[in-house]
């Protein structure tokens, strides 16, 4: 039987949690098994379906790399059933000496009859420095 989520923040920290830990069971315990989660990892494609995000998890994994994780800049959009958090990731591997690579998240949470789970992740790499407003593009969508 799944773990329960009571919450959306119990749900993140399992999510960051597995991902540091490199535990595949604890990170699929997350998401809902349901055929439209969507998980796209930075500069990767999009991936929809339970088993696709799954074996990309999987294979993340079985380097057998330790990552540190510590989120930062968390912006959180919730309502009853749903929530939408917003974060900054500085991701490093254990034992690496160099700086965090930062990616910006998107994570999607629902509640289901069993608890919060994940729906969709969205991960991009940060820009490494901010560009002057006038280098901006104006994009509208």
């Amino acid at each position: 039987m799944k773990k329960t989520f009571t919450t959306s923040q119990e749900a993140e920290d399992a999510f960051y949690g597995a991902l540091a830990r490199a535990d595949l069971d604890a990170m699929m315990e997350v998401w809902a098994e349901d055929e439209e989660i969507v998980c796209v990892h930075p500069g990767g494609p999009r991936l929809a379906g339970y088993e696709p995000v799954r074996t990309s998890w999987k294979g993340m994994f079985t380097s057998g790399q330790k990552l540190r994780v510590k989120i930062t800049e968390a912006l959180i959009r919730a309502g009853t059933m749903y929530a939408i958090h917003s974060v900054h990731e500085h991701i490093s591997a254990i034992g690496d000496a160099g700086e965090p690579a930062v990616v910006i998240s998107t994570n999607v949470y629902v509640r289901t009859s069993g608890g919060w789970r994940m729906i969709e992740h969205h991960g991009s790499i940060a820009p490494t420095a901010p560009r002057p407003a006038s280098e901006v593009p104006k994009i509208l969508h």
